[in-house]
């Protein structure tokens, strides 16, 4: 009878240690890891962006890196290029504004689709960084912005625009995906980094 309550004990201790380990793993697996992404704010695009937009964006666009950076999250940049028209990669049009605050370390995916997932590696780029949920930010909101969004859903991240962080020709556009769409303001982003380091 002695025996039978020790083993019975025992059965209990590693039923109960291995739920928790499942739980562990499941919880781990549900943890949002968060990846910015940065999409097309290039030369080339800059001047056709309406002028509503630019400031606010661009500085937007600066916090939400600096916020990324802080939580010690990936920033992972986006070019656009076509082989025909360009801009062609190295060029000035090409590149960043020197404004933005990327620097050589943020990973970074040449694209020729308004979808930054269509023929690139962009999502082998994501999974290596163990992300899951996706801000994305940058040109244009009606464009490569929105289609990367529909890219990402299909891949089954979760995914959010960052409010006051997009840009299009027309800022009325703008306000349209940003009210249409799972967008979030650089202050909830915030909040929800802040969780998910917990």
């Amino acid at each position: 009878m002695k025996n039978l309550t020790i083993i019975t004990v025992l059965f209990l201790i590693v039923s109960v240690a291995y739920t928790g380990a499942q739980q562990s793993d499941e919880q781990k697996a549900k943890q949002m890891k968060p990846v910015l992404v940065i999409i097309d704010i290039q030369n080339k695009y800059l001047p056709y962006m309406d002028d509503a937009d630019k400031k606010m964006g661009l500085e937007v666009i600066n916090w939400a890196i600096w916020l990324f950076r802080e939580h010690g999250y990936p920033v992972v940049r986006v070019y656009h290029t076509d082989p025909k028209w360009g801009p062609e990669p190295g060029t000035e049009d090409f590149e960043f504004p020197s404004s933005i605050n990327i620097t050589d370390e943020d990973p970074k995916v040449i694209k020729n689709y308004a979808n930054a997932f269509n023929k690139t590696n962009l999502e082998e780029v994501i999974r290596e960084k163990e992300g899951n949920t996706l801000f994305l930010c940058g040109f244009s909101a009606v464009g490569c912005v929105l289609a990367t969004y529909n890219g990402a859903q299909d891949r089954d991240f979760n995914v959010f625009m960052v409010k006051d962080a997009l840009l299009s020709h027309n800022a009325t556009y703008t306000n349209f995906v940003e009210e249409a769409f799972e967008t979030v303001s650089v202050s909830t982003m915030k909040v929800m980094l802040e969780y998910a380091q917990k």
